[in-house]
């Protein structure tokens, strides 16, 4: 079923996670959100739980199978509590340069800027 990935030893991929917010721009900084606070959330939601780990293994999967499609479900659910919900979250996991998945927040109406 998931051809050279049905490896029963496990396998690996180099993903590519890329993450977009949009929002208001405040007036005193002139952003959207400070870019180091979305840097540490990123790195405490995502990369601390999920680089160089079996997915397999983790509670996270435990009754779903760690498809990039799941990884790019989980992903956006974490930094969407972690986020302030003011801002509107994207989100994209690339496994290979040819397969890639996204997850897209509805934008809430008025002025966008995307960081």
């Amino acid at each position: 079923m998931y051809g050279k990935c049905a490896n029963p030893h496990g396998h690996g991929h180099n993903y590519v996670v890329e993450v977009l917010v949009e929002g208001e721009i405040d007036p005193a900084t002139g952003m959207v959100c400070d870019l180091e606070e979305l840097d540490g959330c990123v790195r405490r939601e995502v990369l601390e739980p999920f680089d160089h780990q079996n997915l397999n293994t983790l509670a996270d999967f435990q009754n779903r199978v760690p498809t990039t499609e799941n990884l790019c479900i989980e992903i956006a659910q974490r930094l969407r509590r972690a986020l302030p919900a003011r801002l509107t979250l994207r989100g994209r996991v690339e496994e290979t340069s040819n397969n890639f998945f996204e997850y897209v927040e509805e934008p809430s109406h008025g002025i966008r800027q995307t960081a």
